[in-house]
Order: structure tokens, then sequence, then C-alpha cells
């Protein structure tokens, strides 16, 4: 494959190149570009805030969601277009954080099964800013097992009735939507009996309860629904066919985690090429450097592994399980790289500040967040069965619940 750009391709990029250095908000390039280790914190600002602004001008430029179509608040643009844009939008597209999940999850779960009024209605808003989505799969009782799910809506009328709990609801404080599955029937095994739906983060009856995490932040949350009402034309899909439809939304989830998580290699590098250590500079060490060209060599995998995805797109395919691979092995990195860091700085890595401490403090921060990255978006255990049946071809993991209707699992406290 030649992945030079082609002239019509450099043309987009040099396009994008001029809006985004007339457009982009510069003051606050600093701030982002030392937030790419665990999570993103502003001095003077708020995220949402920021992000909103950004993504308005973006929308009014038509830059916004651009791989969408253009009735839905899209470009119609290319999936190469879209990684130019990606890639020229460089630590400005950080700011699109709190959008991250409805543009790369739910806007494309909608777009597959809403009716044309529902995409026509929520698409454009989502792509322009004015409103947030968020992603409601995991439970406290079912883990990475999203099939294992209690949460129950029953139909009243033309009206569904949820009652039940999320946890682990990234954005779910500041959103306006959520996407949302249940189980509405008990009676058959537990991935036929699930349906899709979404529902405003405002309707009586929805408490979010945010999670304080071990890096001091509070992104994820507790949902909880009573008797919360949702009318029948905010189902998407089938009833009873709730599993295929969060197939869309997991394959892109895994693809949008894996494409945008943040491995630390630059700044490792970085850090290796200015800390000292007994015997010299860290990147002069041969255990060190050892580290850090398997990391590279990793990094450079994950890179032209995620062209695989690109290829599928390009043809209209659904993103497919090989998705799981980059999320997989970011994850991992992510916390090797925070775990080494921290060993090569000894006691200066408890350190947090300005100044010559940020180094010291933006690996703390990426330690402390990279555990959540392992577990979001499926944990290394779900992804490796997923690679191991659907990538490489080997034998399923045995599943003794597969044909047991729902109701019918032996489970404590059902």
């Amino acid at each position: 494959m030649n992945f030079d750009d082609t002239p019509q391709e450099a043309a987009f990029r040099e396009t994008a190149r001029k809006w985004i250095e007339a457009n982009a908000p510069k003051e606050l390039h600093g701030e982002l570009s030392k937030s790419s280790l665990g999570r993103i914190r502003l001095a003077n600002h708020d995220i949402v805030d920021v992000g909103k602004a950004w993504q308005k001008k973006k929308f009014e430029g038509n830059w916004a969601c651009l791989h969408w179509p253009r009735e839905y608040g899209g470009r119609g643009a290319t999936p190469i277009e879209k990684v130019i844009w990606q890639q020229e939008e460089g630590v400005y597209g950080k700011l699109t954080q709190p959008f991250q999940i409805g543009e790369g999850m739910c806007g494309p779960t909608v777009m597959a099964f809403g009716s044309e009024e529902a995409k026509r209605r929520y698409l454009p808003k989502l792509a322009s800013g004015e409103e947030i989505w968020c992603q409601l799969f995991s439970e406290p009782s079912a883990g990475s097992d999203v099939a294992g799910l209690r949460t129950r809506a029953e139909k009243k009328g033309d009206n569904w009735v949820v009652n039940g709990q999320k946890i682990w609801t990234s954005g779910a404080h500041y959103s306006d939507y959520g996407l949302l599955i249940a189980r509405t029937d008990p009676n058959v095994p537990k991935h036929k009996g699930l349906t899709m739906f979404f529902l405003d983060m405002k309707s009586p009856g929805v408490e979010v309860r945010p999670i304080r995490q071990a890096n001091g932040m509070q992104e994820f949350n507790e949902v909880y629904f009573t008797d919360v009402v949702i009318p029948d034309s905010q189902r998407l899909g089938a009833v009873g066919d709730g599993w295929n439809v969060s197939l869309t939304t997991l394959m892109n989830e895994r693809m949008s985690i894996g494409a945008r998580l943040a491995t630390g290699v630059p700044e490792m590098f970085e850090l290796c090429s200015n800390l000292m250590l007994e015997d010299g500079l860290a990147i002069d060490d041969p255990a060190v450097r050892s580290k850090l060209a398997s990391w590279a060599a990793k990094s450079n995998g994950l890179k032209y592994t995620s062209y695989r995805t690109i290829s599928a797109l390009s043809k209209g395919e659904r993103p497919g399980p090989e998705n799981s691979i980059g999320k997989l092995v970011s994850g991992m990195m992510l916390q090797d790289i925070a775990t080494y860091a921290m060993d090569l700085q000894g006691a200066a890595g408890v350190l947090t500040g300005n100044d010559e401490e940020t180094a010291q403090g933006q690996f703390q921060q990426m330690l402390l967040s990279s555990p959540s990255m392992r577990i979001a978006g499926g944990t290394d255990e779900i992804l490796r069965n997923i690679i191991a049946e659907r990538v490489l071809g080997l034998p399923g993991d045995i599943r003794v619940d597969k044909d047991v209707p729902y109701n019918k699992i032996p489970t404590k406290g059902r």
C-alpha cells in the first residue's frame, strides 16, 4: 500500500491545515500539548465549554463529523480524509473529548438503526456540539458481559418503562442524551432478550451520581433509572434485537478508543532524553533503549494495523473485530510505559506540579488513569476472546449459559 497523499488528498490536507491555522484556539496549545498523559485539564477553562465552542466552529466551517452524510451534519468526506483531518487537527482534537462517544459510537448507531426523522433531528445537533451523548451499557453485576445486564424495560402502551442501574458511564453528568440497552424479555437466552433505546438524560427518574477516580477527577458515573418513560419511537432496531444493534456501537467504540488512546511513547522518549540517571542520560542506557525500541515497534504496529479499519470503512463495511487489537495493545502500553517512567524517576515520580516537575506529574496521572483504559470498551480478557475467535478463528470459549433462558441462570440477588 502507498501511504503518500494523492494529489486530491494533498489538496484536502492543505485546505484543512489552513482552516485550522486560522481558527484553532492557539492560546490553549501549550496546555493541550502537555495533557496527553492521563486526563485533560485546563487551568482556566472548562473542557466541556471549550469543547462545545470548538465543535460549533468546526460545524460552521463544515469540518465536524466530516465522514457523516451532509444531511446529518457531516461533510460526506472519505475515511482517508477523516484520517487526514485528525492528523492536522493534532492537539486540538483533544477538545472534542466530550463528543467522542456521541460522534464515534452513538451517532453511527442512530444512523444505522434510527428512523429518518430521528436522524435528522438528533445527528446535526450532535455534530454541532449543541447536544452531548453518552453510552449506557455497563452494569455492576455484569462486568464486561454486556448481555448479562439486569436493567429492565417493560412495554406500557406506546412507551417503555425502565428500571435499573448503569455504571462507569463517561460524561453522563453533562450529557443531554444517552444510548441505553435494556432487557425486554427475560424468558429467552441473555443475548436474545435485549432492546436498544435512546433517552433524554433529563427525563424524570434518571439520577446521575459521579464516581471519584484515583486521579482525583470525576468523569465516570453511576446512573439510576426509576420508572423512566421512553417513547417507542426512541427504540433503535427491533424488539429483542438489541445485541445486534449493540455490536455496531461496540465495534465503533473499540475503533474510536484504539485510534485515539495516547500510549505515551513520544513523551517517554522526551523524558528519557532529559532524565539524568546515576550513569548519565536515561536514553544512553542500553536497557532503557531496548524498552524504547520495543514500544516504538508496537506504536508503529498500531498505526499500520489501523489501516485495516480504514480499508474496511472505505468499502462501506462495518468496523470489524480487528479493532480490538489496537484497543488491547494501546491500553497495556499505556500502563507499562507509565509504570516504567515512575520506576526511572524513583522518588521524584510522586511529585506533581509545574516547571521541572511537570513530567513527574504527567506520568503519575497516566499511571492512575491507565487501569480504566484497560476496562473501558471491553476488558483485556474480553478483547483477547474476540481476537482469538473472530480474527484468528480459534475455538470459542466455553459458555455454559449461552442457550439458557436469562431468568434460569443461577445468580444471587436477581
